[in-house]
């Protein structure tokens, strides 16, 4: 009763299952979720980065190689026009094709580039590779098997090849046509080949006038893109190693404490345990934590339950073998005895046996529905002065001759609040004014008084029942909240009280946040003149009545 000895001494209207402020979350509530986040987006970050900045440097160097084939162009087109050279004729002047390709031939055309010639039509003059040594394109691929189809065969295959040479003809047709008009072009298109190629189109002029077009062409552009790729390998690998190491955290942090967490309950569950103790998750400060935290409070509030109705059963059994040992051994006395009064007195003892029997299983009955019944109705304002002139009501009009009797003096306010269930906040009152009703003189008087400290409903409501009888002993005051304890005075019959009522009492009080406590009243003197049961309930929030 440690438990109940703690609550008893908590300050009035404090609810003793006031769970503790939780501490604040980060990132909109989860620690947990803001770490995954936040891993994925360094890891998406750094992919995200490194593109940005390869995109920067791939179109930097390709600028760059436009710039320097330009520059190249500009330096062979003003020497192109120059009638020194020998590569013109006539009047008007034109393109000598030969002396072109010959100049071509002669001039120096670094590796990987492609110089051509165009006339002031557009027609080819002259090509670096039909003029030079140069072989363009790469290594034959090894021989086909004896049988197989030769490359191009396939129709398909061939209406492609078509299609992207007449696609490659057609952009390098558009360029030059560009360069006539007499602006320089620059761009990346699509080659015969099938590779993509940094070309610039610049047109030669004799003073004003075009004479034709010097295309030059780098075909390194997959080698550039290729360099790109490759420069990217280190960002998706770092972006790689960051995601293997959140999934590793993820692992150790949230897989491996759920799966430990998993198996501790099942450990419950299989009854080889009785509560999950885990106490190195439990000192973690994010969602496991807390996880770790609430399974082991909830494993041992169905521990300690478990214990308790462990000890209620065995309690209801030694309270009901009593009254059944008394009852056989008096069935066995009756066919010996001789007298008619001996008869009639083992009659009696057998009547108040079944009564305290009866009492004592409907109490139990009561008890074992609590829980069900606090949980199944829903809490409503209750005026407590109403429902207390209901009770002491009835208590009046059902009085016998010889029985005490019950006074009720309302508050000076006239009503008083609280939010519960008015079905078992009735019971409580019944209890405690049957128990002392037990403890009065014959025609003595109960006094049930309700009060309220204030009129805002900030201080708790009190119910106290006082009686006019012997008191509770001193070391007594608290266990007489325990099951099936009974202290009966002298004179009361006997199988009037299971020992439940007042454990009940404080059972549907605590459920509703307030608190139960046993005093002795006393006179000047200091003689103990009746007992005093008092409860305190939270009062209800202003503007809330029934």
């Amino acid at each position: 009763m440690a438990s109940d000895t703690a609550t008893a001494r908590a300050e009035p209207g404090v609810s003793p299952g006031d769970a503790p402020a939780r501490r604040p979350r980060r990132f909109g509530g989860s620690r947990l979720g803001g770490l995954i986040l936040a891993l994925n987006l360094v890891s998406l970050l750094i992919l995200f980065i490194g593109a940005l900045l390869l995109n920067e440097w791939s179109r930097g160097l390709i600028e760059a190689r436009q710039e320097t084939l330009t520059a190249q162009g500009e330096l062979l087109v003003r020497v192109l026009g120059e009638p020194q050279i020998g590569v013109t004729r006539g009047e008007p002047v034109s393109l000598d094709p030969i002396e072109a390709s010959r100049w071509l031939r002669d001039n120096f055309i670094p590796e990987g580039q492609r110089a051509r010639l165009f006339d002031v039509d557009g027609i080819p003059l002259a090509d670096s590779y039909e003029v030079t040594e140069a072989i363009p394109g790469g290594p034959l691929p090894p021989a086909r098997p004896a049988g197989s189809p030769a490359p191009g065969a396939d129709p398909d295959e061939a209406g492609r090849q078509t299609r992207a040479l007449q696609q490659a003809r057609a952009e390098l047709a558009a360029e030059v046509d560009g360069a006539l008009g007499g602006q320089s072009q620059a761009g990346i298109r699509m080659s015969e080949t099938g590779d993509q190629v940094v070309s610039v189109s610049i047109p030669v002029r004799h003073v004003e006038q075009v004479l034709g077009v010097l295309t030059l062409e780098a075909g390194d552009v997959n080698e550039t893109l290729a360099a790109q790729r490759r420069a990217l390998m280190p960002f998706a690998l770092v972006a790689l190693g960051v995601n293997l190491l959140g999934s590793l955290l993820m692992h150790m942090f949230v897989a491996r404490p759920v799966m430990r967490l998993s198996a501790a309950a099942d450990e419950v569950r299989l009854q080889r345990a009785r509560a999950i103790s885990l106490p190195d998750l439990e000192g973690r400060k994010d969602e496991i934590g807390d996880l770790a935290r609430s399974l082991e409070t909830m494993t041992a509030a169905l521990s300690d339950r478990m214990d308790a109705i462990e000890a209620f059963a065995a309690d209801v059994s030694h309270e009901i073998k009593n009254p059944l040992t008394s009852i056989r051994s008096a069935l066995e006395t009756l066919p010996l005895v001789k007298t008619d009064a001996q008869r009639e007195k083992l009659t009696t003892l057998l009547q108040q046996d079944v009564r305290r029997l009866d009492r004592l299983i409907t109490d139990i009955s009561n008890a074992s529905r609590l829980d069900a019944e606090l949980n199944r109705d829903r809490p409503r304002p209750i005026d407590l002065t109403v429902l207390l002139t209901e009770i002491v009501g009835v208590y009046e009009a059902s009085r016998k001759p010889g029985e005490a009797g019950v006074e009720f003096d309302p508050p000076a306010g006239g009503h008083a609040v609280v939010v519960g269930r008015d079905g078992p906040l009735g019971q409580v009152f019944r209890n405690l004014i049957d128990n002392a009703r037990s403890f009065s003189p014959p025609d003595g008087v109960v006094r049930v008084t309700l009060a309220r400290d204030d009129l805002d409903g900030a201080r708790p409501v009190r119910v106290r029942v006082d009686d006019d009888g012997p008191g509770i002993p001193a070391e007594n005051l608290e266990t007489v909240f325990e099951r099936f304890y009974t202290s009966r005075p002298r004179g009361t019959a006997f199988g009037t009280n299971s020992g439940l009522g007042l454990s009940i009492v404080r059972q549907i009080v605590e459920a509703h946040g307030g608190r139960v406590w046993a005093a002795n009243r006393t006179d000047a003197e200091g003689r103990v003149t009746g007992a005093r049961l008092e409860v305190a309930l939270p009062a209800a929030p202003a503007g809330r009545r029934p």
